[in-house]
């Protein structure tokens, strides 16, 4: 069963303090890059759709504009 911890909720159980970092690294991570790919896939569909670029170029313009993205993020 659950351990029953006497005292205060907040000095109860152990915390893996690095594991947290961790994850709130992985997340932060995330979201830059996640939101990057998001903005450059909007660009690329509006210069495909309403462009003069069509679907070759909007997929050439992805590519390239996720190669420089990613390396303006980190």
């Amino acid at each position: 069963m659950a351990e029953h911890h006497t005292g205060p909720a907040e000095t109860g159980a152990p915390m893996d303090y690095r594991e947290h970092e961790k994850t709130y690294d992985m997340f932060v991570a995330g979201a830059k890059y996640g939101s990057a790919l998001i903005a450059v896939l909007l660009i690329a569909m509006a210069a495909g759709f309403f462009g003069h670029a069509g679907l070759l170029g909007g997929i050439l313009i992805f590519i390239i504009l996720a190669v420089v993205g990613i390396f303006l993020v980190r």
